[in-house]
C-alpha cells in the first residue's frame, strides 16, 4: 500500500497527573528527517521517540510536538550558572557593537535558564509511559493519514495510466498509415524529380526510412514500464516504494520523448506531448509518495 508523505494526526491524553498533546504532521522529503520538541524535563525521551518514528516511516520531513498540562506541584529553577553566562555574552556582544540592549525576558526564556521541577518526582515514570503509550496511539492515526491519502495518490496514478495507455492505442493505430504516406511522399517527390535509383537501393533506403520513424519499440517499453507502475502501486508490501515509483516516471517520460523526437506527424506529436503531460501531473504527485 502506497502512503503519501504528507500528513497531520493529533492526540490529547488525559491523566490524573493532567493533559497532554501529542501533535505529529510531515511533507515531502527525499530522506527521513525527525524535529522533535517537548518539554525539558522529558527531555530523556527524544531518542526513545525518535526511534518508534524511524520504526514505522522511512521518508518524510517529520515534526513531533508534545504539550503539557500537569496538575502536580511544581517549582520553577532558575540556572544561575547559566544565567550569568548568557548575560556576560550579551555585555561583551553590546561592548563590540555599541548597540541594542539587553533583554531580560529573551535571557529568561533561553532554553535550561528556567526549568520545572515536579515535586512528586515519583510521578516522571508513570508520566512517560502515558505518554509514550499516547504517542504509540498517535502513530497509528498518523500512519492511518498517510494511508488514506495514499489511496487518492493511487486513485490519481491509475487514471493518468489508463490515459496513457489510451494515446499509446491510439499511436499504433495511426502508425502504419503515417509511414505508408511518408514513404509514398518521397517516392512521388523522386518520381517528380525524375531521379532513378537503383531497386535494391530503393528499397534499403525505404528500410532505413521505416526504422527510423518506427516507435513500435518505444511503445513497447511504455507499456512495460505500465505494468510495472501498475504493479508497484497495487502492491501489498510495507516497503516504501516513492523512489521507485519516481524512477519509472523518469523511464516513461524518456521514452516519450523518443516518440516526440521520431514523430512527423502533428498527430503523433499531439499524442507524445500528451503522453508528457500525463506522466509530468503523476511526478509531481509521486513526489509526495514515501
Amino acid at each position: 500500500m502506497i502512503r503519501s508523505m504528507t500528513a497531520f494526526a493529533r492526540h490529547d491524553i488525559k491523566e490524573h497527573w493532567g493533559t497532554a498533546t501529542w501533535e505529529l504532521r510531515s511533507v515531502n522529503q527525499r530522506y527521513l528527517e525527525t524535529y522533535i520538541r517537548v518539554p525539558e524535563q522529558f527531555r530523556g525521551l527524544e531518542l526513545t521517540i525518535r526511534d518508534r518514528i524511524r520504526t514505522l516511516l522511512t521518508r518524510g520531513r517529520v515534526e513531533c510536538d508534545l504539550c503539557i498540562h500537569s496538575n502536580l506541584q511544581s517549582k520553577l529553577i532558575l540556572n544561575k550558572k547559566l544565567t550569568k553566562t548568557i548575560i556576560k555574552a550579551a555585555q561583551w556582544v553590546k561592548r563590540q557593537s555599541n548597540e541594542g540592549y539587553i533583554d531580560l525576558i529573551a535571557i529568561l526564556s533561553w532554553p535550561g535558564v528556567i526549568t520545572s521541577a515536579i515535586e512528586e518526582k515519583q510521578y516522571i515514570d508513570t508520566m512517560s509511559l502515558d505518554l509514550l503509550s499516547g504517542l504509540d496511539t498517535t502513530l497509528d492515526y498518523f500512519i492511518n493519514a498517510r494511508e488514506k491519502e495514499g489511496i487518492a495518490l493511487k486513485a490519481m496514478i491509475e487514471q493518468r495510466l489508463v490515459s496513457i495507455s489510451l494515446e499509446i492505442t491510439n499511436i499504433r493505430k495511426q502508425m502504419p498509415d503515417i509511414m505508408a504516406w511518408q514513404i509514398n511522399k518521397i517516392l512521388s517527390k523522386l518520381e517528380e524529380a525524375n531521379v532513378k535509383i537503383d531497386q535494391n537501393r530503393q528499397e534499403q533506403e525505404l528500410v532505413i526510412l521505416a526504422q527510423k520513424l518506427d516507435v513500435s519499440e518505444e511503445l513497447d517499453r511504455l507499456e512495460a514500464h505500465i505494468t510495472e507502475t501498475c504493479k508497484t502501486i497495487t502492491n501489498n508490501t510495507k516497503d516504501a516504494v516513492g523512489r521507485r515509483l519516481d524512477f519509472m516516471m523518469q523511464e516513461l517520460y524518456r521514452e516519450s520523448n523518443t516518440i516526440a523526437s521520431k514523430s512527423i506527424n502533428t498527430s503523433i506529436t499531439k499524442s507524445a506531448i500528451e503522453l508528457k503531460v500525463l506522466i509530468e501531473q503523476m511526478r509531481e504527485q509521486i513526489q509526495n509518495i514515501e
